[in-house]
């Protein structure tokens, strides 16, 4: 069910509040342009600033506007245990189709309170979890042997895996199988990644590329030469723009990509700031040269 590109959604603002007109725009972007799972609610959707009536509205809007087109992926994740089992039984009452749950941050748990917290998510839910591993941001790496671990537990499906490890998409396929799901958080390295066993991407830059983002994906994974060929055009296409998304720090960027195309404004919260004018003039040429905008 979760594989190809799926989108980490940003949540449109306007003057503080959630922009509900662009947001539900947003969403149908995508399921115009190919896009083959929504995650609303997560980091490059600031869920650490969504107060948690906002956190859990973007969830529902996402589930009921897409009715069941493609799947959502619904942010669920805090270093709270307590919140993210609230958050994640929000998501399964309203429709989602599995949850994303980020490592604790701050906390700096052991690989042991790592497995406890998972397994206390999933304890009390019956979504397919993903577990998100993202060390750059979280400060804590958690391991294959505990994600090995937490594979033998009847909810935990797979990772989206923003280490940029290459050793370690080889390591979990050895370890967990073809049945565990890996996914990556890096829109760079997705080429590389699925070449080594992954099966798609949470994707900043398909905010705003959503079909080549898709058509890349499905392209990857092709045993055709004249595919693989057309996944390393496209591919060649989307550097420039992966490396302009994150000149700053995300979501800032691609706020301003898509006010650009029309989505949305490029409104962020405090403590983001938009980007500067250097970083909008090369985000705004990398636009130009993937025939994004004219």
């Amino acid at each position: 069910m979760f594989k190809g590109s799926n989108v980490a959604l940003i949540t449109p603002f306007k003057d503080n509040k959630l922009d509900i007109d662009a947001y539900i725009k947003l969403i149908h972007f995508h399921l115009d342009n190919g896009t083959n799972g929504l995650v609303p609610a997560g980091t490059t959707g600031e869920s650490p600033t969504l107060s948690h009536d906002e956190h859990e509205k973007v969830i529902e809007l996402c589930i009921s506007e897409s009715k069941g087109k493609i799947p959502v992926i619904a942010g669920t994740g805090s270093n709270s245990t307590s919140e993210s089992i609230s958050l994640t039984k929000h998501a399964e009452k309203v429709g989602a189709d599995g949850a994303l749950v980020v490592t604790p941050y701050y906390n700096k748990p052991t690989q042991e309170g790592l497995y406890q917290h998972y397994k206390a998510i999933n304890d009390n839910t019956n979504l397919p979890i993903i577990i998100y591993n993202i060390p750059s941001r979280c400060v804590i790496d958690m391991s294959v042997d505990t994600m090995a671990r937490l594979f033998e537990l009847k909810n935990i499906v797979g990772v989206k895996d923003a280490t940029g490890d290459p050793e370690r998409i080889s390591d979990t396929l050895k370890k967990l199988g073809p049945e565990f799901i890996q996914l990556t958080g890096e829109d760079g390295f997705a080429y590389e990644f699925n070449k080594r066993g992954g099966v798609g991407i949470i994707s900043v830059t398909a905010n705003i590329a959503p079909k080549l983002c898709s058509d890349f994906q499905k392209y990857s994974k092709s045993k055709t030469d004249n595919e693989i060929k057309e996944a390393e055009r496209i591919d060649q296409i989307l550097q420039p723009l992966h490396k302009s998304l994150f000149i700053e720090s995300n979501p800032a960027p691609v706020k301003f990509a898509a006010k650009l195309l029309g989505l949305c404004g490029d409104e962020i919260r405090l403590p983001l700031v938009k980007i500067k004018k250097e970083t909008e003039v090369k985000v705004k040429e990398t636009l130009l040269s993937a025939k994004l905008i004219a």
